[in-house]
């Protein structure tokens, strides 16, 4: 296999409203089908263009906590504090993680536009949990068909904040954890492994063999030919598939500039 990156695809030429026309949308929607991930370089696309063209895409979520004033669907991604009442949690963010992948119904689609980018770091990488599944020996896939596992926020928040407070703890433990299979099987045949650092437990399975089988899988999903990174530029727009491919941002500064904006599509299909 090839040590280099079999998903992901890089468009120029698409910029500020000209994404709201229909045809841009039915192309990126065409386009994420193939290619898993797809950068607009140069979009310079402006929040309210942003939750239009998403809206053309799907259905688009309203953020619980933490959205713009006036465009409650984006939300500010950013280490700072007073650009973002989430700011503390994004540092979980530097790990390989699904959106929504304690849910029932996991984030369909995520878009990023940059408004300002790190000095240093802050790139995105993303991993695809397809291609990943698909070369797997078919003795794993055999395996690995019937295992079951426990996502949750505290798995995540625990990575960053291993020594948590009891009022941390408690405020984690208000997101409802999940069982999900494993392998996550589309109506039409496909497959990808849904992991990451949401992943907590392996159901059947002691703890310790429970994280080695996890983080075997995180290592091998992760390999460079399964994954593709990202340099930001100011003005990008980057959008994927979130049911099939993990993502993580580098680390940088927690002082750093690093000012993303992001809408969420809402799932429409549940994990079988």
């Amino acid at each position: 296999m090839s040590d280099r990156p079999t998903f992901g695809v890089e468009r120029h030429g698409v910029s500020r409203n000209e994404f709201v026309d229909p045809a841009v949308a039915a192309d990126c929607l065409e386009a994420l089908k193939d290619y898993g991930v797809i950068v607009y370089r140069d979009a310079h696309i402006d929040d309210a263009d942003l939750v239009s063209f998403s809206r053309l895409l799907g259905e688009v979520v309203v953020a619980p906590i933490g959205g713009l004033p006036e465009h409650p669907e984006v939300s500010p991604v950013t280490l700072d504090p007073t650009r973002s009442k989430l700011a503390t949690y994004r540092r979980s963010t530097f790990f390989w993680h699904i959106d929504g992948a304690q849910d029932h119904v996991p984030q369909k689609m995520t878009l990023l536009v940059s408004r300002e980018v790190a000095d240093e770091g802050g790139d995105t990488e993303f991993a695809s949990t397809y291609l990943a599944y698909e070369a797997l020996p078919d003795h794993d896939k055999a395996e690995f068909a019937k295992v079951r596992v426990v996502h949750s926020m505290a798995a995540t928040q625990l990575l960053v904040t291993p020594n948590p407070t009891p009022k941390e703890r408690a405020g984690w433990d208000k997101v409802p954890t999940r069982e999900h299979p494993l392998v996550w099987t589309r109506p039409d045949g496909r497959r990808s492994l849904l992991i990451g650092a949401t992943a907590e437990k392996v159901i059947g399975c002691a703890p310790d063999e429970g994280k080695a089988l996890l983080d075997r899988l995180l290592e091998w999903s992760t390999r460079p030919q399964f994954v593709f990174r990202h340099q930001w530029r100011p003005g990008d727009l980057v959008m994927w598939d979130n049911t099939g491919l993990m993502h993580r941002a580098l680390p940088y500064d927690p002082t750093s500039r690093r000012l993303l904006h992001r809408t969420t599509l809402a799932g429409d299909l549940a994990v079988a």
